[in-house]
Order: C-alpha cells, then sequence, then structure tokens
C-alpha cells in the first residue's frame, strides 16, 4: 500500500470487500465492483472519464484433446526502461480433457488531473 496522501497521483487503499489493493480516487473497486465511496461532489463534478486503453480477450484450451492439462495466468508490468513494477500471479487450475476457459484481460486509464499538484507561473 503507498505511503501517499489519498489525493497524490497513483496513491492506493485496501477495497474493505475484497482486500484488493485499489486505487485511493476510485469510488467503485475494480475487482469486486462493490462502492467504496459516495461523496455528493464528487457526483456533481465534471470528473473525467476514463478509458479503456487495452482489451484483450481469448480462450485457452490444450493442444491434446484426449489430456487434461494445469495453466498458471501471470500478470507482469514493467517500465519504460523495463525494470519489473510488479509480477503476480492471477490465477491457477486445470483444464480437463477438450475443456477451454475463456479469459478476459482489461486495462482502464483515469485522468487524474485533480490529483496534480497545480502549475506555477
Amino acid at each position: 500500500m503507498s505511503g501517499a496522501r489519498a489525493n497524490t497521483l497513483g496513491a492506493t487503499r485496501v477495497c474493505p470487500h475484497c482486500k484488493a489493493t485499489v486505487l485511493a480516487s476510485a469510488s467503485v473497486c475494480p475487482g469486486c465492483q462493490h462502492h467504496l465511496r459516495f461523496n455528493p461532489a464528487d457526483a456533481q463534478a465534471a470528473a473525467p472519464a476514463g478509458y479503456q486503453a487495452v482489451q484483450i480477450a481469448g480462450t485457452i484450451q490444450h493442444r491434446e484433446p484426449d489430456e487434461a492439462c494445469e495453466y498458471c495466468v501471470v500478470l507482469s508490468v514493467d517500465n519504460a526502461r523495463g525494470d519489473k513494477i510488479t509480477r503476480q500471479v492471477v490465477s491457477v487450475g486445470a483444464l480437463q480433457p477438450a475443456e477451454l476457459h475463456r479469459f478476459n484481460v482489461s486495462i482502464q486509464l483515469l485522468p487524474s488531473r485533480a490529483a496534480l499538484p497545480p502549475k506555477r507561473d
């Protein structure tokens, strides 16, 4: 969890419902989709909406239709220099013969102009 103040760009907190680490600015947890806070001032403000920067959907199925197999889904994030920011095992499981699983990965970008420090003249 980030030690930064809640109005700092990239500050995080823990969702009280699912215990996932989420952005402090989030009103809804992206994991469990429970509401985290409601602020009437936020609802009236014309906050910039986020947008979906990446959407990947696919299926996994073993090449051998008569054989079971195991799978491991790993998510890693690197910065522009190639330094590892995070690497996490998201899910593990098994596929029975001829079974397939679908997956969907999306990345939402949320402009945070309010969290940026004001420009000085």
